[in-house]
């Protein structure tokens, strides 16, 4: 078992509380009433003895031979460590264990469980010395004599030595704990969950991040367990020993041919592969890539033509047909523009010695009549219109068409890589996750709510610093801008990102994209979303009575307003919000988190291997400039231009690797850590998982009719969190 800091809490800790209280506590609230009655010193005082039921995980090295004891405070005082001891092994992976506890004197009304992790007397098994012995405790349950069970939510890592104060699972809000030891416990948490999970600058402009070098960093609860981690280290391992074998993986010059790169994906072939390999070259396929391929977020619709894009109505004549005319289109609004220009003029990257180019082109597209396909009419590499910079035609040569075709799709990896995928997918995701850790307690409703959508997010930024975005790794030795291009993209994205741009409804209107056929992004996208704010708002309405509730919630403004200060440092202009004044604010709030931390990096992220495998649909770089004139593209050039082999590679072992959870999935909807106890979230969780489950019916009843099926958003395959 990896060794972690013992010394910190966890992502789903309550603190380690180090204090009891040895003096008399007769004010505020127990975890049952506000106050203690006479039936509640009975039950929970006078009465000595206390079944005690403990779960461990099944994950593989769960279980313990540590010696694990617990005390019980109360509002009367804390009861010593009581061991929990049977005759021979105790807390096995996936058990569940029953012991007997005595306490010694009344301590009240129960207000805390206290787990001790102490090492066992006589040595661990040689196995486990110079690991350590790391225990997964699923939950901890309290029954008194004649009294109903308390059920305790762990579900964490524990290494001895340790203590750990769990709370009773009912979801509270700041305001519900009146009792002064309650109120301590929580403002002890945070305060030690800040002191741990501290924020740092990785690159200028850029949001916040978790303050760790690398993953051996973090603590257990952070990390991929053992399982998980060795199968993405098999993925990637797969893959690079294939192109390795085939000599690929090191060589530096260009493509013989088109059919060489087949190669790449001998042994990884899926449906969707061989259909963009067979239809790559069409301009429905082209097209149709701006609404279910991998970047399906800037496509919207247009009203009036660029003035920096002179489109005339002879260049389009031949697509558009007699008898219409761009104005006519136009107003019948059946044009859309896909517009690249935060592009223009980035850094770009040098790739095995030579300098790489990049292009910020302007597409703009036709939706044909009915529900005919969206087509491409016009395009136009830079944002400055002139002789330099011509306008490419789908009736100009094969080649000169192919070329821009492909600037295009270059342009759309460079920005989906930096800005879709890694600023919105991975980095705002981590923004949530550790302003979450550090201003909710482990007993509050939306920690509660949030902590399964925030799943090994810490783990994949951190090891994605070490590994991806870092100086000498793969972004910056084979893609066309480098780390300086996808930072100046990043802190150019900050400067424009807007809250409406993460809440897909107000997205959706936002480009006018409303009623574009064929758009299964937006259509499977607002289901999920629709049931997402459904189950939000039941929760919220839970535990929020009023507008007031929402406001009064110290906590969760602390959390709200981390997020606008670190994650979008502090832009008022960005219409996010720094606090939050109603249920119905906080419901949209919460949905656009869980939303972005699941479907949105789904529908970003799985199909980047579908889509890269054949490498001329999305060129990571390019190796020759854009043309500046018509005529003089050749299938050698085009060749030329196309990133090297080693680079292509480089990227694709990447794109492998993100694009396929390792080991064990938890798809969206899944909670198997219970964290919610009581039966009003219970059935909201189980309402969710029901409308889930139609919304995956509807997608592959549709998608036996498609030629590619879109299933990025099926919800069984979403993963609850961003953890790849």
């Amino acid at each position: 078992m990896p060794h972690a800091r013992t010394s910190v809490p966890h992502p789903g800790d309550v603190f380690i509380v180090m204090r009891c209280w040895s003096t008399c506590l007769k004010c505020g609230a127990g975890i049952r009433c506000s106050s203690p009655t006479p039936q509640d010193q009975t039950q929970a005082g006078t009465m000595a003895k206390f079944t005690v039921k403990v779960s461990t995980g099944k994950a593989f090295g769960a279980g313990t031979w540590d010696k694990v004891s617990i005390s019980i405070v109360g509002t009367l005082g804390e009861s010593p460590p009581l061991p929990l001891d049977h005759f021979g092994k105790e807390f096995t992976a996936g058990a569940e264990e029953d012991f007997e506890v005595t306490l010694p004197q009344d301590v009240g009304p129960v207000l805390l469980l206290r787990l001790h992790l102490e090492p066992p007397a006589l040595s661990r098994p040689l196995c486990l010395a110079a690991a350590g012995d790391a225990w997964f405790c699923r939950w901890v349950q309290l029954t008194p004599p004649g009294g109903a069970p308390l059920r305790f939510p762990c579900y964490q890592w524990l290494e001895a030595p340790s203590s750990l104060a769990l709370r009773e699972g009912a979801a509270r809000v700041s305001r519900a704990d009146q009792h002064p030891a309650l109120w301590q416990q929580r403002q002890e948490e945070l305060q030690a969950r800040r002191q741990a999970y501290g924020w740092k600058t990785y690159l200028p402009g850029w949001p916040h991040c978790l303050n760790e070098v690398t993953v051996k960093d973090l603590d257990l609860n952070l990390k991929y367990p053992a399982a998980k981690n060795a199968a993405f280290y098999l993925n990637i391992g797969s893959v690079v020993a294939e192109l390795k074998i085939k000599g690929l993986l090191d060589r530096k010059g260009l493509w013989r041919s088109l059919r060489e790169m087949r190669r790449i994906f001998n042994f990884h072939r899926t449906p969707a592969i061989e259909y963009v390999f067979d239809h790559w070259q069409e301009d429905a396929f082209f097209a149709s890539q701006f609404l279910n391929g991998l970047n399906p977020v800037l496509i919207r619709r247009c009203r009036h033509l660029p003035k920096n894009f002179p489109v005339t109505d002879a260049m389009v004549a031949p697509v558009l047909g007699p008898g219409s005319s761009l104005q006519a289109e136009l107003e019948r609004g059946s044009l859309f523009l896909v517009d690249h220009g935060i592009l223009s003029s980035i850094r770009t990257n040098v790739v095995n010695g030579r300098p790489q180019f990049s292009a910020a082109p302007l597409t703009l597209l036709h939706q044909r009549p009915g529900r005919g396909p969206l087509v491409p009419l016009a395009i136009q590499l830079s944002q400055t219109p002139g002789p330099n910079s011509p306008i490419f035609l789908p009736s100009d040569n094969k080649w000169d068409w192919l070329l821009a075709k492909t600037w295009v799709r270059n342009a759309e990896f460079s920005v989906h890589e930096a800005l879709t995928h890694l600023l919105q997918g991975h980095l705002l995701p981590e923004v949530f996750t550790l302003a979450m850790l550090r201003q909710l307690p482990h007993c509050h409703p939306l920690f509660k709510l949030l902590i399964p959508h925030t799943r090994y997010t810490l783990h994949i930024n951190t090891l994605a610093r070490e590994l991806l975005i870092a100086p000498g790794q793969v972004v910056d030795r084979s893609t066309g801008l480098g780390i300086g291009g996808f930072s100046e993209l990043i802190q150019r994205n900050m400067e424009q990102l807007s809250y409406a741009t993460l809440c897909l409804p107000e997205d959706i209107r936002a480009r006018g994209v409303e009623d574009l056929p064929g758009y299964y992004y937006r259509d499977d996208g607002m289901q999920i979303w629709g049931a997402m704010e459904r189950f939000v708002s039941e929760i919220v309405g839970i535990y929020y009575p009023s507008d007031a509730a929402v406001q009064d919630d110290q906590e969760l403004q602390a959390w709200v307003r981390e997020v606008f200060t670190k994650g979008f440092l502090s832009q008022e202009s960005s219409g996010v919000p720094s606090s939050l004044e109603t249920r119905g604010a906080l419901v949209q709030y919460v949905t656009m988190v869980i939303f972005t931390c699941s479907a949105r990096h789904s529908s970003i992220s799985a199909g980047q291997f579908d889509s890269c495998a054949w490498m001329p649909n999305l060129p990571p770089t390019m190796q020759l400039p854009p043309p500046t004139s018509k005529g003089q593209a050749t299938p050698e050039g085009f060749l030329a231009t196309l990133p090297p082999v080693n680079a292509t590679c480089d990227v694709v072992v990447a794109l492998r690797v993100l694009s396929k959870e390792p080991g064990v999935r938890r798809p969206l909807g899944t909670y198997p850590d219970e964290h919610f106890t009581e039966d009003a979230p219970r059935r909201s969780i189980a309402a969710f998982q029901s409308r889930l489950a139609q919304i995956s019916r509807d997608i592959r009843e549709r998608n036996r009719g498609l030629a590619l099926p879109y299933a990025y958003l099926d919800p069984p395959l979403i993963e609850n969190s961003v953890s790849i």
